[in-house]
């Protein structure tokens, strides 16, 4: 095969699967990987000829490397988008040593086993890796594990950029927001205003949609953004910009 290919991890869910439909304009190959092989399959039964369905725990070394290799033989990979992820314990004080690692291995180490299973391929594509980080990676948002390694995944993010920049390859990342998804049901049930809720934190007065996150990857790991890397790009309508309610209490200014 001779075809471009991207790689999707994380795909089953809403944003990995919006990713995927928007890169699969310019690739001729979607590799969506997920560990529940089941989902993924649904996803890629009759929805896109050009999705590929593949079962992967990205926190294991050995999965990730089967995957390059599967990968490999539908194409040139020059797109690994490192979008698996999740949230446990909320707080500090609910986290335990076992959901630390847990956190970290999914939000941070599994990013560097694909980049490491990858390398090669990317250096012979001179291909993009967007890492999908969070807003709280930048800031406090709650869920202390996984903010702690999504920051850690941003400044991974700057050191391939740094260290492999001389062949080619680019490494960006994107701190979306709160995103509208199914995993937000749970919250949404207990309180059926949550979006509503949490529109007056945003600028823009809204939250991010999935195509939202799916149309700045495909910006970054494109040859528009060819020049770009190392950066962390925040999606979040606008919430590290400042909070108009709390300016509007200082200010006492209604035009906030």
């Amino acid at each position: 095969m001779t075809g471009t290919v991207a790689v999707v991890t994380g795909a089953a869910g809403d944003i990995g699967l919006a990713i995927a439909q928007r890169l699969s304009d310019n690739h001729d190959k979607i590799i969506l990987a997920d560990i529940d092989a089941e989902a993924v399959a649904k996803l890629c039964d009759g929805r896109n000829e050009r999705f590929v369905p593949a079962t992967c725990d990205v926190t294991n070394e050995a999965d990730c490397a089967e995957l390059a290799t599967f990968a490999a033989c539908h194409g040139s990979v020059n797109a690994l988008i490192n979008n698996a992820g999740a949230a446990r314990a909320a707080s500090l004080g609910e986290t335990t040593a076992e959901i630390n690692r847990q956190d970290i291995a999914l939000n941070l180490e599994a990013a560097f086993l694909t980049f490491k299973a990858f390398e090669t391929a990317l250096k012979k594509s001179r291909g993009s890796i967007v890492n999908i980080a969070s807003v709280n990676g930048l800031a406090v948002f709650g869920h202390p594990a996984y903010s702690a390694a999504k920051a850690g995944l941003i400044h991974l993010t700057k050191l391939i950029a740094v260290e492999y920049g001389k062949y080619g390859i680019r490494c960006n990342a994107i701190a979306p927001g709160t995103v509208k998804t199914q995993a937000w049901e749970a919250r949404a049930a207990a309180n059926p205003n949550v979006f509503e809720d949490a529109k007056r934190w945003y600028p823009l007065q809204r939250v991010v949609d999935p195509t939202d996150v799916a149309n700045a990857v495909a910006f970054l790991s494109g040859n528009e953004a060819s020049a770009i890397t190392g950066v962390c790009l925040a999606v979040d309508c606008g919430l590290l910009a400042g909070q108009a309610e709390l300016a509007r209490t200082f200010s006492q200014s209604d035009n906030y």
